[in-house]
């Protein structure tokens, strides 16, 4: 079992399990990191160190776009204090020797799920292996924030300590635009005092800078820098993409067909394209810009554009435009000197419907590597499992597993009676046999007789599991008891618990995440505290 020890404060021994093991992962995720054949027209290179060192090549990225985006970071990194590795990276920007390696989130409040961390993580790790693989050049971990996004119900919560904490508010639009002042009733609800996030939330006038804030507090020594693509200086760089969308639906001509064959070949569509890609955007609005009765309706309200007005709209004010699921991307690669983007399952497969989209526009398509996963089991818990002789890894499979693999390796017997029935299935058709032919008709009637009998003796195997396992009852109880702690409502821990509930007695938490994980492992990292 691979084992590394961390800090004092928190020593760990990590497992690690195959994705595939764990049941929780979709079949196109899967077969992408097992690089199927299928697949492989809807992706450039597959993730490996060699094949970044490849994309170095070919990502071009001009000097006059560096020095936009360098300026932008620098005014929106204005008002906070940062780590001179912040600065360094973005001066280092506007060299042609500086590569980025990107994730992108949504602006859940206090970070959300564990698995932001692990985004954050496998970024900072990725860029430091490429430092020292290419040492000749620069690599800035970035975080591009959500900021545009509007789906309030996705970021308004998070669970700490078993309870779930919601944030309320009237307002609406772009989420990155909201006042944080309404968090104050949570921040005064918890069992905690944090400072870290009462600077943020009311400290600040938006909750796109509340984010950068803490998330610069939490990564910002590891040079982390965030980009909140909501600015009008970004939104220029593509002024020609939303042509091309708003007036020759471009995008849904390409994407569509690529979708369609990804769904034939049996997996499932993650985003659907539409004839216009882009949302109106303003104080308080993003809705949908739907071309029809000639014209380009904004959706849910009375506003409107004819084609010369919404082409006039584009040169004066890109910043009224917010691409969706399906621009996003082409938006991020167009205005960043990036190599890969880092994201989950979800994520990875609706990259693959936009290969493509890539090519027309000859921008070339970011190396996807999955993030990394990981269940974390504190020095509590470690304890009850070492006690069961339960492994870990066990935890990922269903209840009865755990129970028959519990009993056995406390010197129990795995309770089947399958060779039994077996035999009597052989006996029943043995009669059968003979009974055809004598009658034909007996058929039936033997065959239902039969599974009378087969039926009692899966009623007398039920009743000896359960004999045995009320030998263990109270054990078995404390087992599956931290099987819920650690699958809440059989979820993952990364996707449903924040990341405070280890934070908050380990101050130096993403520090320990960041030893731990290995960005080019792709597997499921068991993170579990020593006793």
């Amino acid at each position: 079992m691979p084992m590394t020890l961390l800090s004092q404060s928190l020593l760990m021994k990590i497992e690690k399990i195959e994705l595939g093991e764990t049941g929780n992962f979709s079949p196109i995720f899967l077969d992408y990191l097992q690089q199927k054949d299928q697949l492989r027209p809807f992706y450039h290179l597959y993730p490996s160190m060699e094949n970044l060192g490849k994309q170095l090549r070919l990502k071009e990225f001009s000097k006059e776009k560096r020095a936009v985006l360098a300026k932008v970071l620098e005014e929106q990194y204005a008002d906070i204090e940062v780590d001179t590795k912040v600065r360094d990276h973005i001066s280092q920007l506007k060299s042609a020797k500086t590569f980025t390696i990107t994730t992108g989130h949504q602006l859940n409040i206090f970070s959300g799920p564990l698995y932001f961390i692990y985004k954050i993580a496998t970024v900072i790790n990725t860029c430091k292996k490429l430092a020292e693989a290419f040492p000749e050049f620069n690599f800035v971990p970035v975080y591009w924030m959500a900021s545009e996004d509007h789906d309030f119900e996705e970021i308004n919560h998070f669970r700490l300590f078993g309870k779930t904490y919601t944030w309320e508010t009237d307002q609406t639009g772009a989420v990155g635009r909201f006042d944080p002042v309404g968090l104050r009733n949570i921040l005064s609800a918890l069992p905690e005092k944090l400072a870290l996030f009462e600077q943020a939330y009311l400290g600040h006038n938006n909750l796109a800078d509340a984010t950068r804030f803490f998330v610069n507090e939490l990564f910002g020594s590891q040079g982390l820098v965030v980009v909140d693509a909501d600015h009008p200086g970004l939104k220029a760089e593509i002024k020609g993409l939303m042509l091309d969308d708003l007036i020759k639906h471009q995008a849904e001509s390409i994407v569509v067909p690529d979708s369609d064959r990804i769904e034939k070949m049996g997996y499932k569509s993650q985003v659907f394209c539409r004839p216009v890609n882009f949302f109106y955007l303003d104080n308080g609005i993003r809705e949908r810009i739907v071309y029809q009765n000639g014209r380009y309706e904004i959706n849910n309200t009375d506003l409107f554009f004819t084609k010369e007005e919404i082409q006039e709209l584009v040169q004066t004010n890109p910043e009224k435009f917010s691409p969706n699921v399906i621009l996003r991307p082409l938006y991020q690669e167009t205005i960043l000197p990036n190599l890969a983007y880092i994201g989950g399952p979800a994520e990875v497969a609706y990259w693959l419907q936009l290969h493509g989209l890539f090519r027309h526009y000859k921008i070339p398509f970011p190396v996807l590597m999955p993030r990394n996963f990981a269940l974390i089991i504190n020095r509590a818990n470690a304890k009850k499992i070492g006690k069961t002789g339960v492994e870990p890894k066990s935890l990922f499979r269903d209840e009865q597993f755990l129970k028959e693999r519990f009993i056995t390796g406390n010197g129990g017997r795995k309770l089947t009676l399958e060779r039994e029935k077996e035999i009597l299935e052989q006996v029943f058709q043995s009669i059968k046999n003979q009974a055809l032919t004598v009658d034909k008709s007996l058929g039936g009637f033997i065959g239902a007789e039969g599974n009378k009998v087969l039926k009692s003796v899966e009623n007398i195997e039920k009743r000896l599991k359960k004999a045995e396992e009320s030998k263990y009852e109270n054990s078995l109880k404390s087992l599956l008891a931290v099987k819920e702690k650690l699958f809440p409502e059989g979820k993952l821990q990364e996707r449903a618990d924040n990341f405070l509930n280890f934070y908050i007695n380990n101050p130096d938490f993403t520090d320990r995440i960041l030893e731990a994980v290995d960005p080019f492992d792709f597997r499921f990292h068991i993170l579990i505290e020593d006793e």
